[in-house]
């Protein structure tokens, strides 16, 4: 399941969001096509990525932040990307602009944090903003379980975009997580499954007060679990470009 977009474009312009989703691109042109061989990547990442096994021998703290906004390749970052634009929107739009900033930043520092417990004498470096927009995913979720999400679902070779609510796919997304977590070889390279879990969780409790102040369950029945401004309506319709059959 890859999720598109949701179905409520945020009440007023999320230029937080916007500001998060052009620094972490500018950073990686930046170090993409200013550093060229492998050597001067590789030295760049250990100075700014969160290393374990740095951080266990005192050193590095700063990286729980600047490793937020690494990315180990193309799409990596449009993957985060993607998913930044489609939950931090609805968030920022409840949490104001600069509460939306130090939730995201506290959520990435927090799934670092989780990442690091899990494996502090791992050399692996650790790079991604996805621990941040996973902790947005968790406050997505207490916020608006029932938010419609569009997801491009693929089974081999059927592909198909179905709208499903916003507690399905991320609930599964979190489950994944946790259970990949588990089996993974946390001093071996791949994807950092405490970060993202770590962060979500984070998210989530950070989320909570905001949650409450709205009323908390009464916010739910007020909104239907949907974000509180008109839903937007998308519909698939054929294309009007002409088929062109194949010569026999």
């Amino acid at each position: 399941m890859f999720p598109l977009r949701d179905h409520n474009p945020s009440g007023r312009t999320p230029y937080v969001t916007w500001l998060l989703i052009a620094a972490n691109v500018a950073i990686f042109i930046f170090y993409s096509t200013a550093l060229q061989s492998p050597a001067a990547l590789n030295a760049f990442f250990a100075d700014w990525a969160l290393i374990p096994a740095r951080v266990s021998s005192g050193d590095g703290w700063g990286t729980f932040l600047t490793s937020m906004f690494l990315h180990g390749g193309f799409m990596h970052l449009a993957g985060n990307m993607l998913f930044l634009w489609i939950f931090g929107d609805n968030l920022e739009d409840e949490m104001g602009h600069f509460g939306y900033l130090v939730f995201y930043l506290a959520s990435g520092l927090g799934a670092g944090l989780a990442q690091y417990i899990a494996a502090p004498y791992s050399p692996v470096p650790m790079v991604g903003a996805s621990g941040a927009i996973a902790g947005v995913m968790g406050g997505y979720l207490l916020l608006f379980p029932k938010a419609r999400v569009d997801i491009l679902f693929i089974f081999i070779v059927i592909f198909k975009v179905i709208p499903v609510p916003a507690w399905v796919m991320l609930g599964i997304w979190f489950g994944l997580q946790f259970f990949n977590g588990l089996g993974a070889d946390l001093n071996a390279g791949g994807v950092a499954y405490w970060a993202h879990a770590g962060g979500f969780i984070v998210g989530f409790l950070l989320a909570m007060p905001i949650f409450f102040r709205l009323g908390g369950t009464a916010f739910w029945s007020q909104t239907h679990g949907h974000p509180p401004h008109p839903e937007a309506a998308y519909n698939f319709e054929r294309t009007n470009v002409p088929r062109v059959r194949r010569r026999k």
